[in-house]
């Protein structure tokens, strides 16, 4: 891998986001959709949270441990994403070295990292997906 190969030069920057506001069902809506795991939570085009597959697996399981099918749907069209992201995301520049960032994926066992400016602004995203399609590219 060229030494030089940045963050930016592989973060996709077509990214599926979230408002605050919006509910756990159109987060599982948007993963299903898309086909995607890891879900950008915005204010005003700044990074504020991150949904993930799992954390709706999460709250599947504690919300709907005894409750009926249908009640199990209105609850989560109600429940804000808001109350089950995660607040304290780690981020990476889009200057970071690929190398740095895919040691901080593979130390923290994480699937992604958003990719915001000094301002927080949202830029895109590297996953796992991005560090595989890189991968072939550099196979021979």
């Amino acid at each position: 891998m060229p030494a030089q190969m940045r963050v930016r030069d592989i973060m996709s920057t077509d990214v599926v986001t979230l408002i605050e506001d919006e509910t756990l069902a159109d987060a599982k809506r948007c993963m299903d959709r898309g086909r995607i795991r890891h879900l950008p939570v915005l204010r005003d085009r700044k990074l504020v949270g991150l949904v993930t597959h799992r954390d709706l697996l999460a709250a599947s399981f504690s919300i709907f441990a005894e409750v009926e099918p249908a009640e199990q749907r209105r609850i989560f069209v109600t429940v804000p994403v808001v109350e089950a992201m995660h607040r304290d995301v780690v981020t990476v520049g889009p200057d970071e070295t690929v190398a740095n960032a895919a040691r901080t994926l593979l130390d923290n066992k994480w699937g992604c990292l958003p990719v915001v400016d000094d301002s927080g602004t949202l830029l895109g995203i590297v996953t796992e997906a991005d560090f595989l399609r890189l991968t072939v590219r550099l196979l021979p």
